[in-house]
């Protein structure tokens, strides 16, 4: 996203310089009179000091974030704040991103223009809400929610990491043994059937075969799989390919149900912290679209924005898009109706948080029995195929 050297005047007529990060220079300037800057100017900038930074873990955001709305709440001026968390924070990356905000809210931006100079660690959710908190003179109040916020997100992206972690963890632990039966065991049984001189039986032959393969061409089936997966990657990069493969993500039995799941739960909190934190709704619906992780979410989201902007209801569009549960749809109707949309969001986003516990739960009870008897089952087929020649032998034996 571009950003924008600003320069203009406060409430107090004081000239005030900063960067904002935003879609282009017309929405930079609607923020910032938002926010109660009389804009003297406003050019296009490259954001500096973020390139050899990367992203800031979020744990320790929220223990920043939740700090400092309680510093905030106790009085204490915002640089000596900035001052007390950049010391004591042990990332030192992150430590020096809250040096150079300190710097910059001493030369007199406000603290939103400081904090969207660093993209990576202040995401547009983040810096919207501070700029809301700093107009309505609510920053300790925004700070809570936005620490409440940040620890919800994480508990819920660990929760879909705990249930890929089992199938992930067996799936490889099977190819590592399936490869070291194909490379070390089955060419001492291939050895010692060769001198036999009789057909060896159809399963034993596909084992050697894949044997011999992997042996004589192991490099090149890392090859193809290593290119299939920057492939994949790549064409994920594309917006044709992200729709693509992210409604197909929806389509998986169990999986797509648990990350539509997510996808509605962080729909949900999100709208429903920016709207609690008085940010405007299209600008709340446009930040929810860029942190909804999937492309058909983030699709009828916009959808949505774009017919609330010609004066529609949010509820109509997001039933025509077909994506979110009518319950959904039903619950936002009411909030919009009763005046109480963030409140409703809130509860919304709690329930589905619930179901992706319960989400979680099944997906793991239903996919140890089916990894179990996969795994079982190609190590019996790989042990049987091995062993068909000696019974073959015994029953010649037996007959003579």
């Amino acid at each position: 996203m571009p950003a924008y050297a600003w320069k203009g005047k406060n409430r107090l007529g004081e000239i005030q310089e900063g960067v904002l990060v935003s879609d282009s220079k017309d929405a930079a300037g609607i923020t910032l009179k938002r926010n109660g800057i009389e804009v003297i100017s406003i050019r296009p900038q490259e954001v500096k000091g973020t390139k050899s930074v990367g992203k800031v873990n979020p744990k320790d955001l929220a223990i920043f974030t939740r700090q400092f709305s309680v510093m905030i709440d106790a009085g204490l001026p915002l640089v000596q704040c900035l001052e007390i968390l950049g010391s004591q924070q042990q990332d030192k990356g992150f430590a020096r991103i809250i040096d150079t905000v300190r710097q910059d809210v001493e030369k007199g931006a406000t603290l939103q223009a400081s904090l969207s100079k660093h993209p990576k660690a202040f995401s547009d959710l983040y810096v919207n809400m501070v700029g809301a908190g700093e107009a309505g003179g609510i920053l300790d109040t925004i700070l809570q929610r936005l620490s409440q916020y940040i620890e919800k997100a994480v508990k819920l992206t660990a929760k879909v990491k705990s249930a890929m972690m089992y199938p992930v963890a067996i799936i490889t632990i099977a190819v590592l043994v399936v490869t070291v039966i194909m490379l070390k065991v089955i060419p001492v049984f291939s050895a010692m059937y060769e001198g036999l001189g009789s057909k060896l039986p159809f399963p034993t032959q596909v084992c050697i075969g894949l044997s011999n393969l992997l042996i004589h061409y192991g490099w090149l089936v890392v090859v193809l799989l290593v290119g299939v997966g920057i492939g994949l990657k790549q064409y994920y990069q594309t917006p044709g390919g992200k729709l693509q493969l992210d409604a197909l993500m929806l389509k998986i039995p169990v999986i797509g149900d648990l990350l539509l799941k997510v996808a509605v739960a962080r729909f949900c909190r999100t709208l429903g912290t920016l709207t609690s934190s008085g940010v405007p709704i299209l600008e709340g619906m446009e930040i929810t679209a860029r942190t909804a992780g999937n492309q058909v979410i983030m699709n009828a989201i916009l959808k949505a924005k774009d017919a609330v902007e010609q004066g529609r209801n949010i509820s109509a569009p997001l039933m025509e898009a077909k994506v979110f549960p009518p319950m959904v749809v039903q619950m936002v109707g009411v909030g919009e109706a009763t005046g109480a949309l963030d409140a409703m969001l809130g509860k919304v986003a709690d329930f589905y948080e619930d179901e992706v516990d319960n989400a979680v739960a099944s997906l793991t009870s239903l996919l140890e029995p089916i990894m179990i008897a996969v795994l079982g089952g190609i190590i019996g087929f790989i042990v049987i195929a091995m062993y068909m020649p000696i019974f073959g032998l015994a029953e010649a034996f037996d007959k003579g």
